[in-house]
């Protein structure tokens, strides 16, 4: 072992992970550069050049065209509705739901963790789910895309254990000075939970954003689908082109293109003013429980 040189081997290898991180970075990097950059190119250029990365011309004629288009922006809009409703929805019942299996003194908590866990293991399955939701009447309703994934499990069970790591000194200080169980909950377990709260909005958000195989089994009409229904309707339209009533709507390349670029700016615009919470919200609420 005298002769391993340990100071020696680091040069060499720290040269060698930077070299495989620029690989991976660059290979990442490619589709979603040629996406952005060749949507500004003329719907003639893609036609004729294939693939390229930097367009001789740039125009911004395909982004004018989307905001146009009154499916594309009513698509646009009915996926902001769903992802911020959906996401209240969602974080209202999971923090309300996890607090209490938090507690130890609540009856029955046990069998309903078992209840949870289940969940996670199986599930009901895609008929029996669409017979549930058609029977409550919520066809065509966005409730049906709130109910039915009103609570991930997984995101419950990590909340609760983050729930759990509070110290329950301060939670008995608290009652002490007269603060009642909702107070408590909204006033001193919600700011001391920000890192996993702020996680799972954007576990949530996205999930929500990104709706298509619900809204295709429950949404009938399509005035009311969300924008990645409305994008793979696009996607499969031959020739370049989509029939509507009001006549056809031509959506070249470059179009569909632009389409995927304004698609991911909200989550890309959302990530950093949430990402500083991200894993110390997922650290401390896998360790803990």
């Amino acid at each position: 072992m005298r002769g391993y040189n340990v100071r020696g081997s680091q040069p060499a290898f720290t040269i060698l992970t930077i070299g495989i991180l620029l690989i991976s970075m660059f290979i990442v990097l490619l589709p979603f550069l040629y996406v952005v950059t060749t949507s500004f190119a003329p719907r003639e250029e893609i036609l004729v050049r294939g693939f390229f990365i930097l367009p001789h011309h740039w125009t911004i004629n395909a982004y004018g065209y989307l905001m146009s288009s009154r499916q594309f922006m009513t698509s646009f809009l009915n996926a902001v509705h769903i992802t911020v409703v959906g996401t209240i929805i969602n974080m209202v019942l999971t923090s309300l739901m996890a607090y209490g299996l938090s507690k130890r003194w609540l009856k029955g908590r046990k069998a309903l963790n078992m209840m949870v866990l289940f969940t996670m293991l199986f599930g009901g399955g895609i008929i029996p789910t669409y017979l549930v939701v058609k029977s409550l009447h919520l066809i065509d309703s966005y409730w049906s895309l709130y109910l039915t994934g009103a609570i991930a499990p997984f995101h419950l069970i990590v909340m609760r254990s983050f729930f759990q790591s509070i110290p329950l000194e301060l939670e008995e200080a608290a009652r002490i000075d007269g603060c009642g169980e909702w107070r408590l909950f909204g006033r001193i377990v919600l700011p001391l939970s920000m890192p996993a709260v702020a996680t799972f909005t954007l576990f949530y958000g996205v999930q929500n954003w990104n709706s298509y195989f619900n809204a295709v089994l429950y949404l009938n009409d399509s005035d009311k689908w969300p924008l990645q229904v409305f994008l793979r309707q696009m996607m499969n339209e031959a020739n370049d082109s989509m029939e509507n009533v009001s006549g056809v709507f031509e959506y070249s390349p470059t179009v569909k293109l632009a389409a995927i670029v304004i698609t991911s700016l909200p989550l890309i615009a959302v990530y950093p003013f949430l990402q500083k919470y991200f894993n110390k919200g997922m650290l401390m609420g896998s360790v803990k429980g």
